[in-house]
């Protein structure tokens, strides 16, 4: 049971990040001035698109978990750093809480490992 709910942390977790790079892509022009808007080069969205996309998809396969969870753990708290802290603005501040609290949950599978139901798990077997 607990190799599922490892598979189904990754999958929920890793969706979020995948789908936000995918997004990105769509909107890319915006996305872009966005970024600059806070004072980070938008020649920086090409990496931030592969880190949304690759680290995702190795945390879902369970392939190299920990260091692909660290990644988005630290890319989550940087992001939400820049883009959402903004102690006068509620809804800023929710989303850079919802940012801390997906960072902690990445750093117990950083802590635990991906579980048995990964390739990690199947290499150690």
């Amino acid at each position: 049971m607990n190799g599922v709910l490892d598979f189904f942390g990754r999958l929920l977790l890793s969706g979020v990040f995948f789908m936000a790079g995918i997004n990105k892509i769509e909107k890319y022009a915006g996305t872009q001035a966005y970024m600059e808007q806070h004072s980070v080069p938008g020649a920086l969205l090409p990496a931030v698109i592969a880190a949304e996309i690759l680290l995702p998809v190795m945390l879902l396969l369970g392939w190299q978990t920990r260091l692909a969870a660290l990644g988005l753990a630290l890319f989550t708290l940087l992001s939400g750093a820049i883009f959402h802290f903004e102690p006068g603005n509620q809804m800023q501040m929710i989303m850079l809480m919802k940012n801390i609290a997906i960072a902690g949950g990445l750093f117990v599978i950083v802590a635990h490992g991906a579980g048995p139901l990964s390739i990690d798990g199947r290499s150690r077997a």
